[in-house]
């Protein structure tokens, strides 16, 4: 299914040197069920880490790019800019709270004509303690409000997603900070993208604290990017034909 799709893998990482490694390991250990690597090519952005999260990174087997700015959007436009052409865009965090194998979900969906697919937390098994209660009540008041103003079908936010390289470059994104997946999500609504949602299971962070969840300045700064985020979008695209419904997959029920 997966042999007709180059596909790289972006992952966004702060101060990670201790999960870093067995992420990219993972990942370029993925395999078809015919035996051929899944990832084409794999880059670690580097973003502003105190630590060896670039060496840790590299030294597993993927190319690393520095961004000496903090900001996860930005950390994912600098990896996607130093990315070699490819058809597929994965992204993965970097904190090993995510079942690798699962990227294979995903790029089916995307391999089955899906533009975008969005790795949904909230329709899979999740460990308890994997998110903050701040993190879960901030991603429900999100998908509410998307739903509410879109009448889309959104039930998380999940930064473990795939998208076509050609669909992302229309999505035309900007946002260098917490607004980076809700900005790709509305507007992949907006511009009509086949978006669906699949179930991944999360686990705990296995080192260090959540960048986002693990602060207070994480968590209101995560709330004020992604609030307006969705209302800026809103404000700038009210148009009948920009709202249209998010397809799950089969295995998924309404909500």
């Amino acid at each position: 299914m997966y042999e007709n799709l180059t596909v790289g893998a972006v992952i966004p990482a702060h101060d990670e040197e201790d999960n870093i490694g067995p992420v990219v390991r993972a990942l370029l250990d993925l395999r078809t069920e015919s035996g051929l690597q899944v990832i084409d090519d794999l880059v670690v952005c580097d973003n502003a880490s105190t630590d060896e999260t670039g060496l840790r990174a590299r030294q597993a087997g993927a190319r690393v790019a520095h961004e000496p700015t903090p900001g996860y959007g930005r950390a994912c436009l600098t990896a996607i800019a130093a990315l070699k052409p490819v058809d597929v865009v994965l992204f993965v965090d970097g904190d090993q709270a995510f079942h690798v194998r699962q990227s294979l979900d995903l790029l089916a969906r995307i391999a089955t004509g899906a533009d975008l697919v969005i790795g949904s937390r909230v329709l899979g098994r999740m460990e308890p303690g994997a998110l903050s209660l701040p993190q879960t009540a901030g991603n429900r008041v999100a998908s509410l409000l998307i739903r509410l103003l879109w009448r889309a079908r959104i039930t998380d936010l999940g930064p473990f997603r795939a998208i076509r390289k050609d669909a992302l470059r229309r999505l035309e994104m900007r946002d260098t900070a917490y607004g980076w997946t809700v900005e790709m999500q509305v507007k992949a609504i907006q511009t009509r993208m086949r978006m669906v949602e699949t179930p991944v299971d999360t686990r705990r962070r296995r080192f260090g604290k959540s960048k986002v969840g693990g602060t207070v300045r994480g968590v209101i700064g995560a709330g004020i990017g992604i609030l307006s985020m969705i209302f800026g979008l809103w404000i700038r695209g009210r148009t009948p034909d920009s709202r249209a419904p998010v397809r799950h997959g089969k295995e998924n029920k309404s909500t």
